[in-house]
């Protein structure tokens, strides 16, 4: 297929027969594809431009830099999976935490650049070994804990920052985007988080026209009497233009901070493949690392101008299973579309616009799904968290990751939260495997429920009803 850019017309390019599938190398008509798309920017567009804003980096160029990130996939992957690269949310608590300390959005972007550069590596090495070295060096146990510490230690951002804003907005914008999230079907439950934005739009202008102004804390936490909607920035920006760019800066408190995220986006990278395959019946398994480097590269590439890192995305898999539409083409029209909403300054007015109550209730849901992410890698891979092996090192690391627990290490260092915490996980799993007798490193149930009594000679229960 070479570079993945030739397709075959499926069929008579308008209409798929009934249970038929639109392979990666085919294509419908060309204005289907477009329409196609322009879904799946649709798709992606809620969260890949909620994530700049909650990083504080430029709407504008995310979206352009999404639409060229998804260029260098389709090229390094040669057309054989079909992915949208947009921006990642498990690099906002990071993003967070940088500022946090002091970090400007140049630190932000030179700290993620530095895992975009680990994550390539991460790819050539599968390349070179197989994926049997994802599984060995971190297992589900290990990346359940830190996608969930990564979301769960966002928790503060929420409860100090965006909802003081406005609490009933958010309240409202919370309710709404639950119920769109649970009782929308198809398609439109994909864009549940854009609908509760929507709805947070309204429901701020609203109430500017009803109660006036609102005396609250402001993005910048001072108390002010302020309008919940601020369109000023909106009249001002142009129509045409290019978005801001900007060089990273490099610190290694902040590298520390952003390096763990290189699990999740490897364990994102490995899923994406691996549910593509199985959708479009073509083992993908040889292109994990492909994908993983990929994704790399795209996110240095980014970073390097000033933009947000990315991941493939998990939404743009939801339509491809209702569509049955896998035609990588669709792809191409999406990042053009991408690009293009990258050269409107107004649009990045817009959404840079979005209130402080109406993130607050939408971050109260997203950054809690991102957490329970990692309690779903535990649930699929069935692990036993009742095996003292996983429960102390996931316990201690969680605790860490989520209350922001800090190890001073000299005057001018320390390590905390996120990165504390998967140091914790990571080092503390392998080093008490190593040490482990070996009935705890085996599958079965070690620790029954009502029972503290242990044999450590054969795993079994010591206590009544033992065999």
């Amino acid at each position: 297929m070479g570079l993945g850019v030739r397709w075959t017309v499926h069929g008579d390019g308008r209409n798929p027969a009934p249970g038929a599938v639109v392979r990666p190398d085919e294509r419908l008509s060309w204005p289907r594809t477009a329409g196609l798309g322009a879904q799946h920017v649709v798709a992606m567009f809620g969260a890949s431009f909620v994530s700049p804003i909650l990083m504080g980096l430029d709407p504008n160029l995310a979206i352009m830099m999404s639409g060229v990130a998804t260029v260098i996939f389709l090229l390094a992957t040669r057309g054989r999976v079909p992915s949208y690269l947009g921006c990642s949310l498990s690099f906002v608590g990071v993003a967070a935490v940088i500022r946090a300390q002091g970090g400007t959005s140049a630190t932000v972007t030179g700290a993620v650049l530095v895992v975009g550069v680990v994550l390539f590596l991460v790819g050539v090495a599968v390349r070179r070994f197989g994926a049997r070295i994802i599984h060995a060096a971190m297992p589900p146990v290990v990346t359940g804990a830190v996608v969930m510490l990564i979301g769960f230690n966002l928790a503060p951002v929420t409860a100090s920052t965006y909802w003081p804003q406005d609490q009933w907005v958010a309240l409202l914008t919370m309710l709404v985007t639950g119920l769109a999230v649970v009782c929308l079907r198809g398609f439109w439950s994909r864009i549940a988080i854009f609908l509760g934005l929507v709805f947070g739009y309204a429901v701020s202008w609203a109430f500017d026209r009803i109660f006036g102004q609102i005396h609250s804390v402001n993005g910048a936490g001072k108390v002010t009497d302020h309008w919940r909607l601020d369109f000023s920035g909106v009249g001002k920006a142009d129509w045409i233009g290019l978005p801001s760019f900007h060089g990273p800066t490099f610190q290694w408190s902040a590298i520390l901070v952003a390096l763990p995220v290189v699990i999740a986006l490897v364990a994102e990278n490995t899923g994406h493949v691996k549910a593509v395959g199985e959708m479009t019946g073509d083992p993908l398994d040889d292109e994990i690392g492909t994908a993983i480097s990929a994704d790399g590269a795209a996110s240095v590439l980014s970073t390097a101008v000033g933009g947000p890192p990315n991941t493939t995305y998990s939404e743009n898999i939801g339509v491809m299973a209702a569509t049955r539409v896998y035609s990588t083409a669709a792809y191409w029209a999406a990042a053009g579309f991408a690009l293009l909403f990258g050269l409107c300054p107004k649009f990045g007015a817009v959404v840079a616009a979005i209130p402080g109550g109406v993130l607050g209730g939408i971050t109260v849901i997203l950054y809690g799904m991102i957490g329970l992410l990692g309690a779903q890698i535990w649930v699929h891979n069935k692990v036993d968290l009742r095996n003292p092996l996983h429960l102390v090192p996931v316990a201690a690391g969680i605790i860490i990751g989520v209350g922001g627990v800090s190890l001073h290490i000299s005057d001018n260092f320390e390590l905390g939260g996120i990165a504390l915490g998967t140091i914790v996980v990571l080092a503390g799993y392998h080093v008490l495997r190593a040490l482990a007798p070996a009935h705890l490193k085996a599958q079965p149930p070690l620790l029954d429920e009502g029972t503290s009594s242990y044999d450590e000679g054969t795993g079994e229960e010591a206590g009544p009803g033992a065999r």
